[in-house]
């Protein structure tokens, strides 16, 4: 069903915790990677501690005959106080400079929400670099290429310190461990807009002829909650703190029933986006109401005029 410029699968949700090798409370807020021939998946694995771990599902053609790992991939280590309440919402990148993926993630602990990060190669094993930004902060996203010679952090510092407590902020580094201040990139939108309370980076950007495509989500408060959609912009190649176009309309917004009910309902939460470049197509991986994985489709040719025409 089409509600937006993007198309759900009919399979939809294509992974739920029925799915899961344990028992599990939910399964949400993936990163997507295509890697050797299979899409992999690194799905938020809530356990029934609350508690949530990171864990790759792969399938040969991203849709259906999902393959779950038995273990997880990222879990907290015991006495790392960092970690004690588990690792959530990743995003992962090829990285060509230094050959591997990069793994972002949200590590939660007594301090509060860091972005940690780690690589790998084939997403059997991981190596952990730890965090790279401290609380708090979240909804972080590596560019895959240098800008201007740095390394690029999206990201959202969540305290009352933060110059943007609500929006889109990026720092540079040179080395991927120390990162400059955040610069603010987007903010949300005064008034009544969709996405008027909040807004977060969703999967890592693609970079396209006409700037970095960047997907995001908003969230517009009403009397009965929060609602989370998804959004389009494009941000400038050679400084992505400029924001060249930016949609006026949600690419995607809950209206199913596994969007619209579940653990924390009308909550749309993109996290992987991958480009077929053979199909002309993106495909979007998101998380449903803190429940459940659900892929949405869309043309990249409309994407891209969608967002350029403002």
């Amino acid at each position: 069903m089409k509600n937006g410029l993007f198309a759900r699968s009919e399979a939809n949700p294509i992974l739920t915790a029925a799915d899961w090798p344990t028992a599990v409370n939910a399964v949400f807020n993936p990163a997507a990677v295509q890697l050797g021939g299979e899409t992999v998946l690194l799905a938020r694995v809530e356990a029934q501690t609350g508690i949530s771990h990171l864990t790759v599902a792969r399938s040969a053609n991203g849709f259906d005959g999902w393959v779950i790992d038995e273990e997880p991939l990222l879990a907290p280590t015991d006495g790392v106080d960092d970690e004690q309440w588990g690792f959530e919402d990743a995003r992962a990148v090829w990285v060509a400079e230094l050959s591997t993926h990069v793994i972002t993630c949200t590590a939660y602990g007594p301090a509060g929400p860091a972005v940690f990060m780690a690589t790998t190669a084939d997403f059997r094993s991981v190596e952990r670099r730890g965090i790279v930004v401290t609380p708090e902060d979240k909804n972080a996203a590596l560019l895959p290429e240098r800008v201007n010679g740095k390394w690029i952090l999206f990201h959202r510092p969540t305290s009352h310190f933060a110059a943007s407590g609500s929006g889109i902020s990026l720092s540079r580094s040179d080395d991927l461990r120390s990162w400059s201040p955040p610069e603010v990139v987007m903010e949300p939108r005064d008034g009544a807009w969709w996405d008027s309370l909040r807004i977060g980076i969703g999967p890592p950007l693609i970079r396209t002829e006409h700037g970095w495509l960047l997907v995001y989500h908003g969230v517009k408060e009403t009397v009965t909650g929060a609602i989370y959609r998804v959004g389009l912009a494009l941000l400038d190649l050679d400084e992505p703190t400029r924001v060249l176009r930016r949609a006026h309309d949600w690419a995607l917004a809950p209206s199913e029933s596994y969007e619209r009910v579940g653990d924390v309902p009308n909550a749309l939460f993109p996290c992987g986006l991958i480009h077929d470049e053979e199909l002309g197509e993106l495909r979007l991986y998101y998380g449903a109401a803190d429940t459940s994985i659900c892929l949405a489709t869309a043309s990249y040719d409309e994407v891209l005029a969608k967002v350029l025409s403002g």
